[in-house]
């Protein structure tokens, strides 16, 4: 059932199931993320056959054949969502203006394609799995709680969060230091992270793992750092009405001023301007 806000007077189009028995996937014009957090099962998704084993996530949208047909002691959860839900520009009027490198939270509808290269079937490994479990059951107690009004800005929050997580994963299946670097920043950009860190992860020092970043990002690792977390506050301005201080914070910045410096050298606006160009576009939040 869709959620009724009681903040304003809408109906937002989401469902969190904490406890997923798997026997209604796919839900009637909804895409859904299944988190798997115990046991495994054989399917078959589209007429291909998967095993899905903990921890995992599948990605379905409605339309999807999904039929299981052995389980093991298994517990999972799914947060389900209408793909109008994710809706920010009105097209009509988006050619008229130039918000630079504006993101796009559909993008990650991308997931929920199936086809041969890509079966809607991620596995996580245990340092990923902790992170998406704290995003995933926040997210869902976002949907319950509704604390404030701006619950639904924090569920876009954690929605960019996952689509980007899921889809590095999707996208890369290599294991190379440089590989092992990356995932760490992408799971743990909010945080405080130091050229130390991604040393000692990887067993490079400075100079080797900096000439790797280049070679493969353009960029230094911290260079990396500082543009990954930027443009995930680009998609927070775009698709939320978090305070700019909030945003500086999630996505790893101690102080908002120091945020506002490095997002208008990046983009050459303030994250004001940015955001005003948004909302010119966006549907109210």
């Amino acid at each position: 059932m869709p959620q009724k806000d009681r903040h304003k007077n809408r109906q937002v189009e989401i469902e969190f199931h904490a406890q997923e028995h798997l026997t209604d996937l796919p839900y009637n014009r909804r895409y859904s993320l299944i988190l798997l957090t115990q046991g495994s099962f054989k399917a078959k998704l589209n007429n291909y056959p998967i095993t899905v084993n903990f921890p995992s996530v599948i990605c379905l949208k409605s339309g999807d054949d999904f039929e299981v047909l052995n389980q093991q002691n298994i517990s999972a959860s799914t947060f389900s969502f209408d793909p109008t839900f994710l809706n920010t520009v009105r097209l009509s009027q988006s050619k008229d203006l130039n918000v630079p490198n504006t993101p796009r939270i559909k993008e990650g509808l991308s997931l929920f394609e199936n086809d041969l290269q890509h079966i809607g079937l991620i596995e996580l490994d245990t340092e990923i799995y902790s992170k998406f479990l704290q995003w995933f059951f926040t997210l869902g107690m976002e949907v319950s709680a509704q604390s404030d009004d701006l619950w639904v800005c924090r569920i876009k929050q954690y929605l960019i969060q996952i689509f980007n997580l899921l889809k590095q994963l999707k996208d890369d299946g290599q294991n190379s230091a440089i590989d092992q670097a990356l995932k760490y920043i992408h799971i743990n950009y909010a945080s405080p992270i130091r050229s130390e860190d991604l040393t000692q992860l990887t067993h490079l020092n400075r100079v080797s793992l900096n000439e790797q970043f280049k070679k493969r990002l353009n960029q230094t690792a911290l260079q990396y750092l500082m543009s990954y977390r930027l443009n995930i506050a680009e998609q927070m301005l775009t698709h939320t009405g978090m305070s700019l201080n909030d945003i500086a914070l999630a996505t790893g910045f101690e102080y908002d001023t120091y945020f506002m410096k490095q997002f208008k050298q990046k983009n050459g606006i303030s994250p004001t301007e940015y955001r005003n160009l948004s909302r010119e576009i966006a549907v109210a939040q």
